[in-house]
């Protein structure tokens, strides 16, 4: 019986009501790019930027949209921010022109070009990464993605975490390998709330 009436519910709402697009903000106090990075082929360094904005757009009937963040570089944090003994820390060394150079690039940037479904279920995102100036394509992997109330507030939301692998070389972010790692594995988790 409640299979049918919801049914009935579905049926009776026009369509228009499935088929418009929603736009979401990204929270940007509960929503942080992470990565991690072999260092010297034994160990393996965590970092996470802590400034992140954006805005996703999605039509869950029409199984389409886009995301874009955009993601201040200086924010960088691995743990290491200041020295006690004046020496550069490394999260100084990584906003430095060998690998970040946030002061001539603040923003790394992500654009969606096609969302990927498996039924329901979004899959995969496909976009171009913008960092040090170049763009290159860069595929990430959709582990969770839900849109839903907060459970709080009972608010509209939507939460996701997505993971993709790139070559930081093939940005030109060439200064310490093979001792640090080429291969960097990205990871974005992101909380976003309707326009």
């Amino acid at each position: 019986m409640h299979k049918l009436l919801s049914t009935l519910l579905v049926a009776a709402l026009p369509m228009g009501a499935f088929a418009t697009p929603q736009t979401y903000v990204i929270d940007s106090q509960h929503s942080f790019p992470n990565f991690t990075v072999n260092h010297l082929g034994m160990t393996t360094i965590h970092g996470r930027f802590d400034r992140m904005t954006g805005k996703i757009v999605f039509d869950p009937a029409a199984k389409n949209g886009n995301l874009e963040v955009k993601v201040a570089t200086a924010t960088i944090s691995t743990g290491d921010a200041k020295r006690a003994d004046g020496a550069r820390s490394r999260d100084e060394h990584l906003r430095s022109p060998d690998f970040f150079n946030a002061a001539e690039f603040p923003e790394m940037t992500y654009k969606s070009t096609r969302l990927n479904f498996s039924g329901e279920n979004l899959e995969s995102i496909e976009g171009n990464l913008t960092l040090l100036g170049v763009t290159k394509p860069m595929k990430l992997t959709v582990a969770s993605f839900k849109c839903g109330p907060h459970p709080f507030n009972k608010k509209p939301m939507c939460g996701a975490y997505a993971e993709g692998t790139l070559k930081r070389s093939d940005f030109g972010m060439k200064f310490g390998v093979p001792a640090i790692s080429d291969e960097v594995k990205l990871a974005i988790g992101i909380e976003a709330y309707p326009e």
